[in-house]
Formats: structure tokens, sequence, C-alpha cells
């Protein structure tokens, strides 16, 4: 079996966070999902668990920290900075909030940032290695 990656986010509406995801592409897996988890798949192994915050309570005891905190971005490669921008535009149409930091345009790599309407915080970004600078 090949690795695969499951992140788990708390949602306060499962609906709501479905529909944003898919607008970024992302499709549903029906197989795990049901009236409290939605599995959203973005690529092969790549999966993003929308968790209401019942279920997620069922998996910690820790508390769910307000969507204004941050303790950590999702980095996602993308094939160029057209995708970064459309991404990230398509994910503030859906009711995401988008460059939470200034874009950021290195030349060999491009940056924005997109929080979800719980808070999570994504970070798209296109690189090309073959331009990067020795010293970078």
């Amino acid at each position: 079996m090949s690795n695969m990656i499951f992140v788990n986010l708390p949602v306060a509406d499962l609906p709501r966070s479905m529909a944003f995801y898919a607008a970024l592409g992302f499709t549903n897996n029906p197989h795990f999902t049901d009236e409290t988890a939605a599995c959203m798949v973005w690529g092969e192994g790549i999966h993003v668990m929308l968790l209401t915050h019942d279920k997620w309570k069922s998996f910690t005891d820790r508390p769910i920290p307000p969507s204004t905190s941050s303790e950590v971005m999702i980095a996602i490669t993308l094939d160029s900075k057209d995708a970064v921008n459309a991404l990230v535009d398509a994910g503030a149409a859906a009711g995401g909030t988008a460059d939470l930091n200034p874009p950021q345009d290195h030349g060999f790599m491009y940056q924005r940032t997109l929080a979800d309407p719980d808070g999570h915080i994504w970070e798209p970004f296109w690189m090309d290695p073959a331009a990067m600078p020795p010293d970078a």
C-alpha cells in the first residue's frame, strides 16, 4: 500500500465546509462520509477529513482552538502561479479568507494563503526548483 495522508480538521458546519472544499476541486469520498464527517480527496493519497465538533471531540480531549488562532499551515504545491491564484480566488469566493499573510513572490517560488470558513490555513504555492538560486 502506498503512503497516504489524512488531514483531520474540526468544522462548525459540515455541509458548508464540504461545499468550500468542493469549490477548490476536492471530491467527496462517500465511503468515509456521514452526518458527522466527510472525506474530501485532493489527490491520490491526500485526503482531508472534515469532522463535526462532536466527532472531533471523540478523538481528543484537547480543546478546538478558536478560528483566530494559528497552529499549522498546510502547504500544497500547484503547477503554476496562475493555479495558485485560481485556487485562492475560488476559496475566497466560496467563503474563505484570502491572503491572511501577504503573497510572496521569490521568482522561483510563489505562495499565497487561504483560510477555510473555520480558519484552517492553507498555503498553496508554486516552485521551480531549477530556477532556485544556489543560496536559497
